[in-house]
């Protein structure tokens, strides 16, 4: 599935960017094969717009923020947050304006980052109860571009069969590659999949499961959010609880932006950042090399898949039926690259 042509996504909120990458000034980005920029107005919201003054068509991004309102760097040009033209600085103060713009995209602050969605959202974005709660902290994980699909990435989050092979390095047991199964229960925004797991817990694991065992087990409750997103709430016998949040942006066919957030029920004097995020960096490098060899082009149709033989796969195979079910709701057919 070709993600960037399907409008269907365009109509979801994607993480986009922490917050605080735009105190400096505008920041560029390509969401679903859309150059956008984004910027703080007066009041400190972030605002998304095409990444392209209407004038002779430079790169907003390239230019400057004043007074909430972006300068394009070429003839100073100058919108507000709805991208509407303010300012022609070689005009007299009292000249009238040409009635030009350019596309403004819905944008909010959630969470430390900076959320757009590029048509009326179809749907409010997920709540995430522990950002609120004094009992856990918030670490902004990790911020970087993978070269595979949002779908992929997806899928892989819920597929326990691969974690006694992809993560023999870390937490995953070669001895037992039989994963256990979900429980599986469909809701209006995705569906919500629990299970225990047993898993190694190598001395270097032990500052994050607060546990010495040399195994331990993980309580999960995994929710997807339709279309690319993902919560993983990770409970210990300790009582740690370690949530994890993916996002999988869409920046292009074949490349995505990886969005982790971590929420932890404990302090930086139980665990620092530096080694939570160390040793989920392990991890996800494990999927990170494994999923940039799959093919990022991969069918929505089950029907022309094999994955049901295994138990595990019933998630994905869940993702791609209610994928399928909305694009046909919203007039679509799946896109694939012509062969």
């Amino acid at each position: 599935m070709l993600t960037t042509r399907q409008r269907l996504f365009r109509k979801y909120w994607h993480a986009v960017m922490p917050i605080e990458m735009l105190a400096d000034g505008p920041r560029p980005f390509r969401l679903m094969g859309v150059d956008i920029v984004l910027f703080l107005d007066a009041d400190g919201a972030p605002r998304a717009l095409r990444d392209r003054c209407c004038h002779r068509t430079a790169r907003l991004s390239k230019g400057w923020c004043e007074d909430g309102r972006i300068v394009c760097g070429y003839h100073g040009w100058t919108y507000d947050g709805t991208g509407r033209l303010v300012r022609i600085p070689q005009f007299d103060p009292d000249a009238a304006l040409p009635n030009h713009s350019v596309d403004s995209y819905w944008c909010m602050q959630r969470y430390g980052h900076v959320w757009v969605s590029l048509e009326a959202p179809a749907q409010p974005l997920f709540d995430i109860p522990e950002d609120a709660d004094p009992a856990y902290r918030r670490i902004a994980q990790f911020y970087e571009t993978w070269d595979t699909a949002p779908l992929q990435l997806m899928e892989n989050s819920f597929d326990n069969a691969h974690f006694a092979f992809v993560h023999q390095a870390t937490f995953g047991n070669a001895a037992q590659p039989k994963p256990q199964r979900y429980e599986l229960s469909e809701t209006p925004y995705g569906f919500r999949a629990s299970s225990t797991v047993e898993i190694l817990n190598p001395p270097e694991a032990h500052w994050i499961t607060g546990d010495t065992a040399a195994q331990t087990t993980r309580r999960m409750q995994n929710h997807w959010y339709l279309p690319f997103s993902r919560r993983m709430d990770m409970e210990y016998p300790s009582g740690i609880r370690h949530i994890i949040v993916n996002c999988a942006t869409p920046i292009e066919d074949g490349r995505m932006q990886l969005v982790q957030i971590l929420y932890r029920n404990d302090s930086e004097a139980d665990c620092p950042a530096e080694q939570l995020i160390a040793w989920d960096e392990k991890i996800t490098r494990e999927d990170k090399d494994v999923l940039e060899s799959t093919d990022p082009d991969a069918t929505l149709d089950v029907s022309q898949r094999i994955e049901a033989h295994m138990p595990s796969d019933r998630p994905g195979l869940i993702m791609r039926r209610r994928l399928l079910e909305l694009l046909h709701e919203n007039g679509e057919e799946e896109i694939r690259a012509q062969t």
